[in-house]
């Protein structure tokens, strides 16, 4: 379907459009957008690949015109721009509505205007149950996409998402922190031990939009089953990894936002999600606000199913959690004797 294609990923100097070109740069695929906020990363990605399918914007989610210009002549969109860091958004509430919630809203329309063929908006599982300002501007994304894809009938739009737990590794997580304090000889700061997280590896999120991509009808949300484990688990495999074993740990407390463990599904979506093996779809309600005509059909029930969270799903055990850790490319090459460098 990429064949001779154009795509845009915005957010795209971010570890999930490294991912992505990682994955494409070399198909068929006729052109790869950029567009990003981040002059110097472009620059850098310009740099090390070399490749006369990427094409760069400079530009910013939250600006219509900007998100309109890059969109022109495209077929597809990865929607990847978000502020992420659930700290700095318990700082800067308004920062990450305008981001996550204001941007999603121009990428989207921008897509429709332009007529491009599919959207993949991706999510978080913070957006379930969320009690920080960075979930709950992913939960408003998500109502946004569903809301904006009702008006995509009748057009050439698909507008879908994705819903997915920490990514292993990406940009800012705790993967590439404990290295670092690894590496430098501090000592590994840990919130809460028991504290569970999903964990999936980039290219498992990279697979999980390209499932959206292929069989996401408007509105849909697509989820990745995904194993958890607990943050000393995590730890302790880090360390275990590279021989470190007596290397010190130190536990810091929860930081601002912090939840004792994430939920991929919430009880309502169980209710009405499909199970589709590797994936659920979370199909949207696709009812309109006159529900005096829905009385009849009963179509839509709250029940007592449970919820599908970090502490409930397959736990990963220290020996799992290395056999995980070892899919992740930069822990491979440290693995393999490459020296740590800041910012890996």
């Amino acid at each position: 379907m990429f064949n001779n294609k154009t795509l845009l990923i915005t957010g795209g100097t971010g570890s999930f459009g490294n991912a992505v070109l990682r994955r494409f740069l070399d198909s068929s695929i006729r052109e790869i957008r950029i567009l990003s906020r981040d002059e110097k990363k472009q620059d850098d990605m310009r740099k090390r690949l070399q490749s006369e399918k990427l094409k760069f914007y400079i530009g910013d989610v939250r600006d219509y015109r900007s998100v309109l210009g890059a969109m022109r002549g495209v077929d597809f969109v990865f929607h990847a721009a978000a502020l992420k860091q659930v700290p700095s958004c318990e700082f800067h509430p308004m920062e990450a509505v305008k981001t996550n919630v204001g941007g999603t809203d121009n990428v989207i329309e921008a897509a429709i205007q332009c007529g491009v063929s599919r959207v993949i908006c991706l999510s978080t599982d913070k957006a379930v149950y969320p009690i920080n300002a960075m979930g709950i501007s992913k939960a408003m994304m998500e109502k946004v996409m569903v809301a904006k894809s009702r008006t995509c009938e009748g057009t050439n739009t698909i507008v879908c998402g994705t819903r997915y737990g920490n990514v292993m590794g990406s940009r800012g997580s705790v993967i590439p922190l404990f290295l670092e304090q690894m590496f430098t000889g501090r000592p590994i700061t840990i919130t809460d031990p028991n504290m569970t997280r999903f964990m999936m590896t980039l290219e498992d999120a990279v697979d999980l939009v390209l499932y959206a991509f292929e069989h996401g009808k408007n509105g849909e949300i697509f989820v990745q089953k995904a194993p958890a484990a607990t943050i000393d688990v995590l730890a302790e495999a880090l360390l275990g990894l590279f021989d470190k074993q007596s290397h010190p740990v130190q536990e810091i407390g929860t930081r601002h936002g912090e939840k004792a463990y994430e939920a991929l599904l919430s009880r309502e979506e169980v209710a009405v999600a499909h199970d589709l093996g590797d994936y659920y779809r979370v199909p949207p309600d696709s009812r309109d606000l006159n529900y005096e005509k829905f009385v009849e059909h009963g179509e839509r029930r709250i029940t007592e199913a449970q919820d599908y969270n970090s502490h409930n799903t397959q736990r990963l055990d220290v020996a799992g959690m290395k056999a995980l850790l070892k899919k992740v490319g930069f822990v491979q090459e440290l693995l393999a004797g490459k020296p740590w460098y800041p910012g890996v």
